[in-house]
């Protein structure tokens, strides 16, 4: 299974959980970097990464198929 069909495939419910705290994440943090007020360096810091860690969160959840969608596409392949 290439990448594109792991995209495609249907993702599990936790997964799709997770990936939507993960755009949180990485929505919230982006905000607090482009805030257009003076910020403490640390919450900078701390923003940068809750970005990191949302994208990461989000694209790993994303490419989580469920495997039993994926064994019953097999089964009906052969």
């Amino acid at each position: 299974m290439n990448l594109m069909e792991r995209a495609k495939s249907p993702t599990p419910k936790f997964f799709r959980v997770l990936r939507t705290i993960g755009l949180a994440l990485a929505t919230a943090g982006g905000a607090l970097i482009a805030a257009p007020v003076a910020i403490p360096a640390a919450v900078i810091t701390v923003a940068g990464y809750l970005t990191v860690a949302g994208s990461v969160m989000t694209a790993v959840s994303q490419i989580t198929v469920d495997g039993e969608s994926d064994e019953k596409q097999n089964s009906n392949d052969g």
